[in-house]
């Protein structure tokens, strides 16, 4: 008979994998919350353009 792990061992890796997992697709998802005001977004779409050599 193989020698086999405990099944507690079993339980912690699958909860080790579920964890990880569970918080990778919360990262990737998670978009953060970063306001930008219409002035702001104004000035940076103007000096967007203008090249001077």
């Amino acid at each position: 008979m193989p020698q086999m792990a405990p099944l507690w061992w079993e339980t912690l890796f699958i909860l080790f994998i579920v964890k990880f997992l569970l918080m990778n697709t919360i990262m990737y998802f998670n978009k953060p919350y970063t306001p930008k005001s219409s002035s702001m977004q104004k000035s940076m779409s103007s000096n967007e353009f203008k090249w001077e050599w």
